[in-house]
């Protein structure tokens, strides 16, 4: 299974202490997005302080002008709210959902928790429609620990 062989490669990426935090980051989003075919945007999001917005970490894909998401605003804003996976297998039918292209069919946003506490989130947008499976939701919980281990 493809997950498998890049959980190896997210822990190398992790432990490669040479470089930054964000540069680490922004490895992770050019590997799943070049190694999971259906993974067309995929992004950090983190909490700002202690306010109640989340803004835009490292990314691939396409340009975004979400760059701050107020908490409960969208699919990323709901996670940071509800401390919940969540996987929208098909966007148009969602009502509070914010459109970042019109390529985009379905979405998956899993939480980072730092110490209990929910920091930010990976999100991720695919042109194909219903592509997520608990595969992917579990792939994407292990690569989020992966990332809590290094912010904090």
């Amino acid at each position: 299974m493809i997950f498998e062989d890049l959980k190896l490669q997210v822990e190398t990426i992790i432990t490669n202490t040479e470089k930054s935090a964000g540069e680490r980051l922004l490895n992770i989003c050019e590997l799943l997005e070049n190694q999971i075919e259906y993974y067309n945007w995929v992004g950090f999001y983190f909490r700002n302080g202690d306010k109640e917005e989340l803004h835009l970490g490292p990314y691939v894909g396409e340009p975004t002008d979400h760059t701050v998401i107020p908490f409960g605003k969208g699919i990323c804003g709901q996670v940071a709210v509800s401390n919940e996976n969540f996987v929208v297998p098909d966007v148009a039918a969602q009502d509070n959902y914010i459109a970042c292209s019109i390529t985009v069919k379905a979405e998956i946003v899993i939480p980072i928790f730092v110490n209990g506490e929910n920091i930010g989130q990976i999100d991720i947008d695919s042109n194909t429609p219903d592509p997520f499976t608990e595969a992917d939701e579990r792939f994407l919980e292990f690569v989020c620990a992966q990332v809590a281990s290094i912010l904090s």
